[in-house]
């Protein structure tokens, strides 16, 4: 099943997917930790790195 989703999706696509989920869980832990500037500031790299992805994906 997770092979399939590799092969499906690339692996490249794959390691960057799991750099944003944990983006997206280390911005959570910060939040609740009491440090909602830092983690509000953190949140945005998700959404630009899922950005650049789709960029980079569709410039051809």
């Amino acid at each position: 099943m997770i092979k399939n989703f590799i092969e499906r999706v690339g692996a490249m696509n794959c390691v960057m997917l799991l750099v944003v989920f944990s983006i997206i869980v280390f911005s959570e832990y910060l939040y609740l930790s009491g440090k909602q500037l830092d983690a509000i500031f953190v949140a945005f790299w998700a959404p630009t790195i899922l950005g650049f992805m789709n960029y980079l994906k569709y410039k051809k």
